[in-house]
């Protein structure tokens, strides 16, 4: 009976091993370097928050980048600064404007042929 503990034991080590591996490499690590723009991921409790909202506060800019993951940003609006955990942010992308050669058309119903 023992040996067959041991053997389970074994195998869901060797199983558990294996996942961290999977999952480990499926993670994208997240570098941010000093004047680059980021998001900041609001996580305030909301009296009536919509599955859909958008949670996502930006864009702030990154002061000084700390080894231990931590990240200094500045509020480019009031020039606060913050220090939050890399975690809480990601890389802000600037929008698509119509100057930048971006063309806007609508589409119609289909017209079904009989």
């Amino acid at each position: 009976m023992e040996e067959l503990r041991n053997e389970a034991y074994e195998s869901s080590r060797i199983y558990k091993a294996k996942m961290k591996v999977f999952h480990d490499k499926n993670i994208s690590r997240k570098t941010f370097e000093p004047v680059q723009k980021v998001w900041l991921f609001n996580s305030r409790m909301w009296l009536f928050s919509g599955k859909l909202k958008f949670r996502w506060d930006g864009s702030f800019v990154v002061d000084k980048v700390f080894e231990v993951g931590a990240v200094r940003i500045v509020d480019p609006k009031s020039g606060t600064m913050f220090k939050v955990n890399a975690q809480r942010l990601k890389p802000y992308t600037e929008e698509v404007s119509e100057s930048r050669g971006v063309e806007n058309f609508s589409l119609s119903d289909p017209v079904a042929s009989g």
